[in-house]
């Protein structure tokens, strides 16, 4: 596992009203989501389900809204904006 210097602002509060770029790295970044065919990504199973389960996002968290996104075989990277302060 690397050891990464964190990004995240001190002290900031991420549940705030804003945009945020989200990204999801699968566990040891084995290709989960699918794989490249004729420079293409063919989702997997389990792609398929990311791809559900983001979209399904604002119905869980009514206060937020989806911008672009985007599957690779190991990772996700999408936009979230949350509309409201807490």
């Amino acid at each position: 596992m690397r050891n990464r210097k964190s990004i995240r602002l001190k002290n900031y509060n991420y549940s705030s009203k804003g945009f945020y770029f989200v990204t999801i790295c699968t566990k040891d970044r084995k290709c989960f989501f699918g794989q490249i065919e004729n420079n293409i990504l063919q989702l997997s199973d389990i792609g398929e389900l990311a791809k559900i389960f983001w979209n399904e996002i604002p119905q869980h968290f009514p206060n937020t809204e989806l911008g672009e996104f985007v599957i690779m075989p190991n990772h996700i990277h999408g936009i979230i904006q949350i509309n409201f302060d807490p």
